[in-house]
């Protein structure tokens, strides 16, 4: 069957190639999906590039992609709540949806949402699923104030619709060209920094999504309340999350050195700080197909490729642009 995979790291256009692989055999627990849709996200570009070679074994060549919607062809004797010939998608956690077959273990695998197509359903999981973990950790409720980075972004503006829906009051960045798209998501207040300075309008929020890093995650803590939350998908390793990953001391000394900053700001607010790094969740996934079956979430597509020019569109994200989701269509 035919894929794209890496066989280095480094530039895009030198590091992904077409390939002629084995089609995926399943294990009793697992589901075998023909691929009609996948989606390419940043964190393609970062596997690509070599920046993520530290939190994971990368065997090259490797077929990229995470997400994918399609039909199950073949099950496991295991597989219970899913049948061959539903239409389905998911947040594949190992590597390798880019191709037109994905083995995917069942229980992270969902029913697609009834009233769109494979190209939408494919852009869902992993920004859907980010965006959900993050109002979870962040506790966020019906009448807090958020203030989520990069409205435009597939993250930014599926928490948008999420934090929504869950009664939040919004507020969000983007640019000039983005400002009235972003509002038609439901944001509260788009603050276009290009000729706004978020700092200034922003006070007393219960959280911030954090999607951009650096002094964004820093500033975060001036605009949040006495023991409000910043969230980060970008910013430093937190101590739970460093605990968490079992590392040595001198690993540990390290990345609090590197996030003495944030510590600081943390100890000034009484703040709750946390990196998330997001998981497979099909309960979560479920839970988006809800509300996108009942108009209270909807698809955000920039440009949809063809499989033949699926490099071209891992480029295309690679710019750093994209209003929504790209999306390569496989069928």
């Amino acid at each position: 069957m035919k894929a794209i995979q890496h066989i280095s790291y480094g530039e895009i256009s030198e590091s992904i190639i077409f390939s002629e692989i084995e089609k995926p055999t399943i294990n009793k627990d697992e589901v075998l999906i023909e691929s009609f849709a996948v989606s390419v996200n940043p964190l393609d570009i970062k596997v690509v590039n070599g920046k993520l070679k530290g939190l994971g074994k990368y065997t090259l060549p490797a077929t990229m992609g995470y997400d994918v919607s399609g039909k199950i062809v073949e099950k496991g004797e295991n597989v219970s709540n899913l049948n061959i010939g539903d239409e389905v998608y998911a947040y594949v956690a190992k590597q390798g949806s880019f191709a037109e077959f994905v083995s995917v273990k069942e229980n992270i695998v969902s029913l697609k949402p009834k009233n769109i197509s494979f190209e939408e359903a494919a852009s869902l999981p992993l920004v859907s699923l980010t965006a959900s973990q993050v109002l979870k950790r962040g506790k966020l409720e019906s009448g807090n104030k958020i203030l989520i980075h990069a409205g435009s972004g597939g993250v930014g503006s599926l928490a948008i619709q999420l934090a929504k829906a869950k009664g939040a009051y919004v507020y969000t960045t983007t640019s000039t060209d983005n400002v009235e798209w972003v509002k038609a998501l439901g944001a509260d207040r788009v603050i276009d920094y290009k000729t706004e300075d978020y700092k200034t309008i922003v006070k007393d929020a219960d959280m911030v999504l954090d999607t951009l890093g650096n002094e964004y995650t820093e500033d975060a803590f001036k605009v949040i309340k006495n023991g409000g939350k910043v969230i980060s998908l970008v910013g430093p390793v937190d101590k739970e999350t460093a605990n968490r990953m079992k590392l040595n001391f001198f690993a540990k000394l390290y990345l609090a050195w590197k996030r003495r900053k944030v510590t600081k700001q943390i100890k000034l607010k009484s703040a709750y700080y946390s990196l998330l790094f997001m998981r497979a969740n099909t309960n979560q996934l479920n839970a988006v197909t809800n509300l996108v079956e009942t108009g209270k979430v909807k698809t955000n597509i920039d440009k949809v490729f063809p499989f033949e020019d699926a490099i071209n569109a891992v480029l295309y994200v690679d710019k750093g642009r994209t209003k929504g989701k790209v999306v390569i269509k496989m069928k």
